[in-house]
């Protein structure tokens, strides 16, 4: 059994799926989310919710990591997080699931949403197909780091 999320909005629970090792290919487009700044879902592009499976009614108010996959290691959102708290642009690969517990993976763009005061109120993250090459050492280095943790 999936760990349980809970919708900050609605309160429903939604049951986060124990992967599987079959992968759903990414073809193209860009996936857009965008975050308050604690990582709270707001926007889902329509993009996004075609390849995760999820409702836009589900994803928004859920935590971003709902679709984490856990072979991604803890260190990469660490350094994530600690980028654009500080008003940084982060970008990289990913390893995300589908509400089935299936695979993607995507090159990732993120930067902090300002108010007029350049408060961050937010994120904005941009999905789009990876170079295989790139993906390919990535996942190795992941795989890697993870061994380690």
């Amino acid at each position: 059994m999936g760990q349980i999320i809970k919708n900050t909005i609605t309160g429903k629970e939604i049951e986060k799926p124990d992967p599987i090792d079959v992968e759903v290919t990414f073809d193209g487009g860009v996936m857009i989310t965008e975050t308050d700044e604690y990582g709270i879902i707001t926007y889902v592009n329509r993009k996004f919710r075609e390849l995760t499976g999820y409702k836009k009614e589900e994803f928004i108010g859920l935590p971003h990591n709902i679709n984490r996959h856990p072979d991604m290691p803890k260190a990469i959102f660490k350094n994530l997080w600690e980028t654009i708290k500080k008003g940084g642009y982060w970008e990289g690969i990913i390893k995300n699931m589908t509400n089935e517990g299936k695979y993607y993976v995507v090159s990732v763009s993120i930067k902090p949403k300002l108010d007029e005061h350049g408060k961050i109120i937010g994120y904005i993250a941009g999905r789009k197909i990876p170079d295989k090459d790139a993906m390919h050492d990535a996942l190795a280095r992941y795989k890697e780091m993870k061994a380690k943790e």
